[in-house]
């Protein structure tokens, strides 16, 4: 097996390897997860998610499957991979369910190899057809990928239950023999990665972040208003300035007065061009706006946090937060929806005292379940009865938030996934699913559970008896399969032990969201610069102090400390010269310096050292001392340096000719 990243590149995808080289990060990342196994990689959006989780999948071999969250991504990927020549099977609710069947019985059968099989979280939970065919060819799948992994976290605010689900899949597929697995997210806070590498089983030292987390590229303005009146001027002042560049409005409310459609037919009165974007809209109409936004026709939208993941339009110039979001990693992720072009972007906080309270008793406390609710909730689910049930959890959004609640005090157990009735199966061939089909009136799985014959089966050998007749071409289907969960629950209602369970727990995530809420407005509050305030929010999310001063951006897309080491870069990159920036040069096992840029031509090394400060004695003791480091390992002699002068770019094209003259 070829373990070198960039050689797989090359190999694999030969003609986007002649465009471009994979980055430094993708290549860390790739050759970790070859050698090391599971990996969580943290990088920034647009830096390439998908081309790390092609080339490790090609370098593992076998199938790779991907775990995606929006059917739109998933059609994408598809038709990138399939045009580079791969086998890809796409499974989502965009195809008809017989198709969905008929393509997953080939791979079942060995008929079909696909490269990639892309699902969603929503399948890993619901379909149990699905499950039953990976686990027949488990040992082909050698890799599986998750995409937007944080959505696993219940600290997040981008979490999604049905992704608390992969692991049990996982579990049922592959038991205690997990393939690799790539976790792939562009914000994460520390609270996160606990969950995410527990659940995952990700060890600690394989988390890997990108140097470069932070967009520095846009300019970020605070703005504290003392009413809403003159917060509302500001944003049509700010849209005005701004009324030629594709502006995204960020709010927190569908309907009703300065939500995302009033304000949006205000401003379509004022004359603006404008569309909003909600979760209430239809997949088809949220398509037909992005399409829009991104083509020109219109270029202000305003929107909800539903303006999210996999919607990438690269020139957004301005970013507008009309209300508060709830964390920290919310507002830096919603802001870097703007400037993925490289071409910079500006981003507005216009808050208020009131925005703060709201936010919180309106939002962050309405999102969770008061203790009347949980108890109808449970009854919605069990019914007021012991036993097992079907649950048809998957359309009803307040169930799924409240699961993860009973699951947690044990008043449900999840017994597995399939369907209500076995009357749409159709047999004359698998005597065993015949008997069972017959044996009841009605064909609905529940009691046939019971019934003596099959008290000895698990929910996951009763199902997988119709499955298997399927794949076999034993069993036909009269029309298509619903979905749902089996649960089981030991208690007729919810016990005040399991109440008092529930609300403790409820608590605590609900104070968590307030800290997170109050040190986001503690930041906003304490705005010093759009420097600062980047540099704040590296700390937090766990950027190391050395890497926050990484704050000019230079051609070749690497991250500088200076305005003169960008001029160097630019012109180290123009003359075709490889380089890498701040590279460890080891002086013992455990020490290095970092010379400025590393060199190498013609099987030569130099190191240049740009000397911006000299003159400040901090400065002048640490140069001396790198100085004698570059002397005591023989290599003084190929350093190369440069000092601030009006004539630096003159200076650094002469010391170029020398080296390319060697």
């Amino acid at each position: 097996m070829t373990t070198n990243a960039a050689e797989i590149f090359k190999k694999e995808f030969p003609v986007l390897a002649d465009n471009f080289p994979l980055k430094p990060f993708q290549e860390k990342v790739i050759n970790h997860v070859i050698r090391s196994g599971s990996t969580l990689a943290v990088m920034p959006t647009g830096g390439g998610k998908s081309l790390i989780y092609w080339v490790t999948a090609k370098a593992l071999k076998g199938t790779c499957l991907v775990i995606s969250p929006l059917i739109a991504l998933i059609d994408e990927q598809a038709e990138k991979l399939t045009k580079q020549g791969l086998n890809v099977l796409a499974i989502h609710g965009g195809m008809e369910a017989s198709e969905q069947i008929k393509q997953l019985k080939k791979f079942a059968k060995g008929e079909i190899n696909p490269d990639f099989i892309f699902a969603s979280p929503e399948r890993m939970a619901t379909d149990g057809f699905f499950e039953y065919c990976i686990s027949v060819q488990k040992n082909k799948i050698k890799l599986v990928v998750i995409d937007e992994v944080h959505c696993i976290s219940q600290w997040g605010f981008d979490f999604r239950p049905f992704y608390k689900h992969i692991p049990v899949f996982l579990n049922s597929v592959f038991s205690n023999q997990w393939p690799n697995i790539l976790g792939l997210t562009a914000t994460i806070n520390p609270k996160e990665l606990i969950d995410i590498t527990n659940d995952l089983k990700i060890d600690k030292k394989s988390i890997l972040k990108d140097d470069v987390l932070l967009r520095f590229d846009i300019d970020l303005k605070v703005e504290k208003f003392l009413t809403e009146e003159e917060k509302l001027k500001r944003l049509w002042e700010i849209i005005e300035e701004h009324k030629d560049e594709k502006t995204l409005v960020y709010l927190y409310r569908k309907y009703h007065k300065n939500g995302a459609e009033d304000l949006c037919d205000i401003a379509n009165k004022m004359h603006f061009n404008a569309l909003s974007f909600h979760g209430d809209m239809t997949s088809g109409e949220r398509q037909k706006i992005i399409s829009e936004y991104r083509d020109g026709s219109t270029n202000l939208v305003f929107a909800t946090n539903a303006f999210g993941m996999g919607i990438d339009i690269p020139n957004i110039r301005i970013v507008i937060h009309f209300m508060l979001p709830e964390s920290i990693e919310q507002y830096y992720q919603e802001i870097g929806r703007a400037g993925r072009d490289q071409n910079g972007a500006t981003s507005y906080m216009l808050y208020s005292n009131k925005n703060i309270q709201v936010r919180k008793t309106h939002f962050i406390n309405k999102s969770f379940p008061k203790s009347n609710e949980i108890k109808d909730l449970f009854k919605k689910a069990s019914n007021n009865e012991i036993g097992k049930k079907t649950l048809q959890y998957f359309v009803e959004e307040e169930l799924q938030n409240a699961l993860p609640y009973f699951l947690s005090c044990k008043a449900i157990t999840i017994e597995g996934k399939g369907f209500t009735g076995l009357k749409v199966f159709k047999t004359n061939t698998n005597p065993k699913l015949k008997s069972m089909i017959d044996s009841s009136k009605t064909g609905m799985v529940i009691p046939l559970f019971l019934k003596q014959e099959n008290l000895n089966l698990s929910c996951k050998e009763f199902f997988n008896i119709t499955y298997k007749a399927l794949v076999e071409g034993e069993a036909t289907l009269s029309k298509t399969l619903d979905k749902c969960l089996i649960i089981s629950t030991s208690e007729a209602e919810l016990n005040e032990e399991q109440i008092n369970s529930i609300s403790a727990e409820t608590e605590i995530k609900r104070e968590y969201k307030h800290n997170l809420l109050d040190y986001l407005v503690y930041l906003l509050d304490n705005f010093d610069s759009s420097e600062f305030l980047h540099q704040e929010i590296g700390s937090y999310l766990g950027v190391s102090k050395h890497l926050l001063g990484k704050i000019h951006k230079t051609e070749s897309g690497i991250w500088v400390r200076s305005k003169s080491e960008v001029i160097i870069a630019n012109i180290l990159f123009h003359s075709n010269i490889k380089f890498q920036y701040e590279e460890k040069l080891y002086y013992n096992a455990r020490q290095w310096k970092e010379p400025d840029f590393t060199i190498r031509h013609n099987g030569k090394t130099w190191y240049w050292e740009h000397l911006g400060l000299l003159g400040n004695e901090k400065y002048n003791e640490n140069w001396q001392e790198k100085k004698e480091i570059f002397k005591n390992l023989g290599v003084y002699e190929k350093v190369i340096t440069t000092k601030e002068s009006a004539v630096l770019s003159n200076q650094t094209n002469e010391l170029i000719k020398q080296i390319l003259s060697t």
